[in-house]
């Protein structure tokens, strides 16, 4: 049987500075909508994400009574709510990665993942660069990453994009206008450098081998 990819019509990620609200958050969200909750934990440092999805009246409506609570216990550190999710960004924080296209890559990162959100939506609504890899949180110190990649006036213009809609959750933002091919194969595989292959081009250089002798 063929499974078929679902897609929801709005996106709500919210998150909160202690597990406590997040659990209690993600427990009044489902209760008042019929939503999906699509991802909830921890990350780091500490911090509880709460990633919802559905109609764009039914994800509201539960944004709305987490981000209450959130107020209410003033644990809420971010929230994003997307009306209007684009499929990339949608496919991109569910775990999809797509290969680099175009010469040029632009590399975002925030201080908080609902702010990525919604720089990113921003970004690729407005220009035709492609989203390759969205990361949340974990193992970046509580921070977010996004890859983009495509002409270079494009991916320009999707990191001016991303600056002016991040504001002072902006990190960090690179622009390569020509990547290098060998990089390109690596960061196809992921950003994580635990997970990265060992890749020898034929152009390294070694030193010559040297015969050692040990004395016992």
């Amino acid at each position: 049987m063929v499974q078929t990819k679902r897609r929801h019509g709005a996106l709500a990620l919210l998150e909160f500075e202690t597990v406590a609200s997040g659990v209690l958050a993600s427990d009044l969200m489902v209760k008042r909508a019929p939503i999906a909750l699509l991802r909830c934990g921890t990350v780091h440092p500490g911090r509880f994400l709460v990633l919802v999805g559905g109609s764009v009246a039914s994800t509201e409506e539960a944004f709305e009574i987490g981000v209450k609570l959130g107020e209410t216990e003033r644990t809420l550190l971010g929230r994003v709510f997307l009306g209007d999710v684009h499929p990339s960004l949608h496919d991109a924080v569910l775990g999809e990665r797509r290969e680099l296209a175009g010469d040029a890559l632009a590399v975002v990162e925030t201080h908080s993942s609902p702010a990525l959100l919604a720089a990113i939506d921003a970004a690729i609504k407005s220009t035709p660069v492609e989203l390759c890899e969205v990361r949340l949180a974990d193992d970046l110190g509580g921070h977010a990453l996004a890859l983009m990649s495509g002409d270079l006036t494009d991916a320009e213009t999707a990191l001016a994009i991303c600056s002016e809609r991040a504001g002072d959750q902006l990190l960090a933002q690179s622009l390569l206008p020509r990547l290098d091919p060998d990089l390109r194969r690596l960061l196809e595989q992921g950003t994580r450098f635990g997970l990265c292959p060992a890749f020898e081009p034929a152009s390294a250089e070694y030193p010559e081998e040297v015969a050692c002798s040990w004395v016992g």
